[in-house]
């Protein structure tokens, strides 16, 4: 899958995740908390295309680069969120609780589908199935 494919997938994966929470919990949800929900999801969605575009770079590469490129940019994405979220918390005052399970909720979905895209596009993985 190209890196244009999994973005514009991953990018509806988070529209219509919040257009059905909010058409479902709208009454209960307050703005702040629904920012919160819209703040992590848009997090999630730029971690997860961040990895997955380092996958896909780093996979031409030799061994070294590709071990580089991946945990290299795992620290540095680690280190961007950590910035955001405390950012959003502090400065913005983004209630923590809806962020949290929002970030994490959609963080554990991508990192399964990327994980799943990429072993089918191993070389190989075709005929180790059949």
């Amino acid at each position: 899958m190209s890196l244009g494919r999994y973005a514009v997938f991953v990018l509806a994966v988070v529209a219509a995740s919040l257009g059905l929470l909010w058409l479902g919990f709208r009454q209960r949800l307050t703005p702040a908390a629904f920012q919160g929900i819209v703040l992590g999801g848009a997090l999630a969605a730029a971690n997860t295309r961040a990895a997955y575009g380092l996958v896909r770079w780093a996979e031409r590469r030799s061994t070294n680069a590709f071990m580089g490129a991946v945990l290299g940019g795992m620290v540095g994405r680690m280190g961007l969120m950590l910035g955001a979220v405390v950012g959003a918390v502090l400065l913005l005052g983004v209630p923590k609780v809806p962020l949290a399970v929002s970030l994490l909720a959609f963080f554990m979905f991508f990192l399964v589908f990327e994980i799943a895209v990429l072993q089918r596009q191993r070389p190989g993985a075709v005929e180790a199935r059949q």
